[in-house]
């Protein structure tokens, strides 16, 4: 009830009464990862951040004090956090006694995660042929598969981030995802260009035919979690972006109140589908109210 409450005041004071403050938080614990993705830069940077349970402590207590109430942490990997006897399940109890409604956990899915205390667990799944280990490397597919399937956790989900090298493997991830019992739901984004990685991005004319196939895909009964409304949105950028939904808390400490594509300057091609998403509740579309009680209700 009470998140339910909480809901629906920051939704009614951000629609009528302009006010733009977090529903939630990405933060990110540290930058070390036990794989190379081609998407991302961080496991080419020389230093490698971990951060302290203390620090964590103060940046869950800083999101929390504007207004934030649900943090997902990420990484780099976040299951390879440690400090001294503190874990990834010690900073989950944490956000709670300070004050967090739920929180999540992004993973890349390598290592083992049975008993992880979270809320909801995301894996990135990038294919269920060869797209995954063609973008994660060789064997990664492999370890994703078997360590969900011995994870037991009854709210795990994938995310697809859809690019230039996996675009042609969308149905069978959704249909593979659809197959495994372990797996609650599929959220599909798209790539965002970031400097460096300008390559991957998919050009327009595609990812229409791409959001048309996945609409037929949900139409059909599959466990999509975008809504209708949402994808049709993500065809273009002729909507408004509420950006600030949600903030960022990064490896280095850094604090930013909103995407840093905007910073980044490829707002203009962005992929995040929550964007899309967040016009739609905005524009007090069923579809994609109801999939939001979902994902925060659920």
């Amino acid at each position: 009830m009470r998140k339910l409450v909480h809901l629906a005041s920051w939704f009614l004071g951000a629609k009528f009464l302009g006010r733009q403050a977090p529903l939630q938080t990405v933060l990110f614990i540290n930058n070390q990862c036990n794989l190379a993705c081609r998407h991302c830069n961080i496991y080419r940077r020389d230093s490698h951040l971990t951060k302290s349970y203390e620090t964590i402590r103060e940046e869950l207590a800083y999101a929390h004090s504007l207004g934030s109430r649900f943090v997902d942490f990420e990484g780099g990997e976040p299951m390879l956090w440690r400090d001294g006897t503190h874990d990834l399940n010690s900073l989950i109890r944490l956000a709670k006694s300070v004050g967090f409604y739920s929180a999540t956990v992004t993973t890349n899915a390598q290592l083992p995660f049975q008993g992880c205390e979270a809320d909801s667990i995301w894996v990135s799944l990038d294919g269920a042929a060869g797209g995954h280990d063609l973008i994660r490397g060789e064997g990664a597919f492999e370890r994703l598969v078997k360590n969900i399937a011995e994870c037991g956790h009854p709210r795990l989900s994938v995310n697809m981030v859809i690019n230039r090298l996996n675009y042609g493997e969308v149905r069978g991830t959704i249909e593979f995802a659809a197959a495994n019992p372990r797996i609650k739901s599929i959220s599909l984004n798209f790539h965002t260009p970031f400097p460096g990685t300008e390559e991957l991005f998919l050009d327009w004319e595609t990812r229409r035919r791409v959001i048309d196939e996945i609409i037929e895909l949900k139409k059909s009964g599959l466990p999509i979690m975008n809504s209708v409304s949402g994808l049709n949105l993500m065809k273009g950028e002729d909507y408004v972006k509420r950006c600030w939904v949600t903030n960022f808390i990064m490896p280095d400490g850094s604090r930013f109140p909103e995407c840093q594509g905007k910073s980044a300057g490829v707002c203009d091609r962005c992929g995040f589908c929550m964007a899309g998403e967040m016009h739609s509740v905005f524009s007090f579309k069923p579809d994609t109210i109801l999939a939001g009680l979902k994902l925060r209700m659920g």
